[in-house]
């Protein structure tokens, strides 16, 4: 029989399949970081560092302040937990996931070596020479070893690369080279794929695509606790086609149960070891690029957020800001906040913060205004006290009906630990 789920209990799965409801450990290891990537399969890269960069930012929102030295360990030096690859857009992946992506690495790449070979014959086999005798080397090393015949601009290439660059990301596409780290300018520094891949992974058989696309699947639906087709498949950016195939075939072995999901027009499945919370206790700032907003029609439906991310959009249509966290509490999305880390004066700056308004079916668990200032607040001051910020500040042109009191909450925390520091 399928199981009918409400709303409500999506809601809860959902959170819980990232591990969003577990308690934080005081202090994080290596062991909490891997655990917390296998568990949510794969975290997003972007370049923007207005607050933090964005693969740091899912770590935090569920282990809670930690040591981001641990990622470049885990990324840069061996033995690797984590590479990089395209997957969701560029993410850090654990390294056994790293074969499975063969298929959307290359589509990332977006560039066929055919293309390449035709228009500048022996530039493949140079930019991979000159890696494997001097790497790891950052493009811009790369591009200076390579015969100045090479490096023209302007080409016409997607993103007005350098034809060395071009080289460089269709050889990281076909799994050539790979990130052997991320350098202090957050560059990729490239290096020779045998040689940062641990041999367990290095020696492995190439998985066949099929196979690599129902692990891909499994992965997903785990991380999703529930999901619908276009859930599944965008997590790794598969085809529907491909994903449905594997959905059929994880639903047959037992791994995937069908469900129906109230309110929803299209199959669901569940992971049949996702766990159903009665009730959660979840408090995180969560990143533009967090697994759990990915996909934004499911964001809609089951939080009742309409999200999208200011950094894409020109200032003067920008409805909450330019890099604004969904604030989650409880079971519910119930704020959003535009945040900027001033490195300069060391302060977290709050430049809008609004306040969500519940659905008429979720009014029993949405938190009082009051509540979600006071959990807001100090939300936020564990994010300064990560980023090194000594201070909570609201911006005095702040917008969003949260602004002031979400001000006036933390000039009563700051007096608040004036007062018991004297």
């Amino acid at each position: 029989m399928t199981r009918t789920m409400s709303l409500a209990q999506t809601r809860r799965v959902a959170i819980a399949a990232q591990g969003l409801d577990r308690a934080r450990p005081g202090a994080v290891t290596m062991r909490h970081l891997t655990g917390t990537l296998e568990r949510i399969g794969l975290l997003q890269i972007d370049s923007v560092n207005v607050l933090a960069r964005a693969h740091l930012l899912p770590l935090l929102a569920r282990l809670g302040p930690y040591d981001t030295a641990l990622v470049d360990r885990a990324s840069g030096r061996a033995p690797r937990r984590m590479v990089e690859a395209w997957a969701h857009e560029a993410s850090y992946l654990p390294v056994d996931t790293y074969p499975l992506v063969a298929g959307t690495r290359r589509r990332w790449a977006g560039v066929d070596p055919a293309v390449i070979q035709e228009r500048h014959p022996g530039l493949l086999r140079l930019v991979h020479d000159v890696v494997a005798e001097r790497g790891p080397l950052t493009g811009r090393e790369v591009e200076a070893f390579v015969d100045a015949r090479y490096t023209e601009r302007g080409e016409g290439w997607g993103w007005r690369w350098s034809a060395a660059k071009t080289a460089l990301e269709c050889l990281f596409g076909g799994g050539d080279l790979i990130a052997a780290r991320r350098n202090a300018q957050f560059e990729r520094v490239y290096d020779l794929t045998e040689r940062v891949l641990p041999p367990h992974v290095r020696d492995r058989p190439v998985p066949d695509p099929e196979d690599a696309v129902r692990e891909l699947v499994r992965i997903s639906a785990r991380a999703h606790g529930v999901g619908t087709l276009r859930c599944l498949a965008d997590y790794f950016r598969l085809g529907q086609r491909v994903t449905r195939r594997a959905v059929d075939e994880l639903v047959d072995a037992g791994e995937l149960l069908p469900v129906t999901v109230t309110g929803w027009d299209r199959p669901a499945w569940m992971h049949a070891a996702a766990r159903v919370p009665r009730r959660t206790s979840a408090r995180a700032l969560l990143a533009p690029f967090d697994p759990l907003v990915f996909e934004r029609r499911r964001l809609l439906e089951l939080f009742g957020m309409h999200y999208r991310i200011g950094i894409y959009t020109p200032a003067h249509l920008r409805t909450h800001g330019y890099y604004v966290l969904p604030f989650l509490l409880g079971e519910h999305l119930v704020a959003r906040v535009d945040l900027k880390h001033d490195r300069d004066g060391g302060r977290l700056l709050v430049r809008s913060a609004f306040l969500e308004q519940p659905r008429s079916g979720d009014t029993a668990t949405w938190p009082a205004p009051a509540v979600v200032v006071a959990e807001l607040a100090a939300e936020l001051g564990t994010m300064a006290r990560w980023l090194g910020a000594h201070a909570v500040v609201v911006d005095d042109t702040a917008a969003g009906d949260l602004a002031r009191p979400l001000g006036a909450e933390l000039d009563r925390v700051r007096l608040a630990d004036a007062d018991a520091y004297h």
